[in-house]
């Protein structure tokens, strides 16, 4: 059984565990599809290779950064998602931009070929009682359901069923960014919740004196001057606190807590 005095302390807000999240694992496949599309489509050495390849990566690394800084910071955390957001729609203008200069057909949002690739998730299943969601999926496994599209010899194909993806990636961090400017509102961002924590510790202290070390110092046994409280740096001692006179070295007074 646990020691609840030596156990890690429950942290105000939680962090992590991006990896979960449908917004990671969609711009994932966007960033492996964006390096591969650049790899087979474009010119190494052109410049928009590089944007579109970090716009991507931006998107990626930004959810997974914005998650762990949730811990501390939520304004943080809402300012990176933002910035996934808004990566993920440069690299939706360079997509459409790809096919719009090269005379190739842009998918309407409602047609057969959208749709198809939006429906995965509704519809990879194999087995109808598999309680297996699409988040548990791993990376390659995931690839292997949008495959078809995403490994296509057409590049028109492959460019469009990336932009599907990315408007999937970016309506999930709408939905996202909308529940954290939802929470930050209703309860506070870290410093807010970290003040809250330290007023409930001060009731707590006040209703049991007895467990505080937030005591009023008692006067000096020597030369009846204030004390203030000291921490043993050295000797069998150490690590423990104490009183000791504030008028040290020339009174050496102390007292036991």
């Amino acid at each position: 059984m646990s020691d609840p005095e030596h156990s890690p302390r429950k942290k105000l807000r939680p962090s992590g565990g991006y990896r979960k999240t449908a917004s990671f694992q969609t711009a994932t496949l966007v960033y492996d599809a964006t390096y591969w599309f650049c790899e087979k489509f474009l010119d190494r050495r052109s410049r928009t290779v590089d944007q579109m390849v970090q716009a991507a990566r931006s998107g990626r690394q930004n959810i997974a950064e914005g998650s762990r800084c949730a811990a501390t910071s939520s304004q943080t955390e809402l300012r990176l998602v933002n910035v996934a957001r808004a990566s993920l729609e440069e690299l939706l203008l360079d997509y459409e931009d790809y096919l719009r200069h090269r005379r190739l057909a842009l998918w309407a949002p409602d047609s057969p070929e959208a749709s198809k690739v939006r429906s995965v998730p509704r519809t990879w299943k194999k087995d109808p009682i598999d309680p297996t969601n699409l988040t548990d999926l791993t990376d390659t496994q995931r690839w292997e359901l949008y495959s078809p599209w995403l490994d296509h010899a057409d590049p028109a194909i492959r460019a469009n069923a990336i932009i599907c993806l990315i408007h999937q990636a970016n309506y999930l961090l709408d939905q996202q960014i909308a529940a954290l400017e939802t929470a930050f509102v209703e309860g506070g961002g870290y410093s807010e919740q970290l003040a809250t924590e330290r007023l409930r510790k001060r009731r707590k202290d006040q209703a049991n004196p007895s467990d505080s070390t937030d005591q009023k110092p008692p006067p000096c046994p020597q030369c009846g001057d204030l004390m203030a409280l000291r921490t043993a740096k050295s000797g069998k001692n150490q690590g423990s606190q104490f009183w000791g006179c504030t008028n040290y070295p020339d009174c050496k007074g102390t007292a036991n807590l």
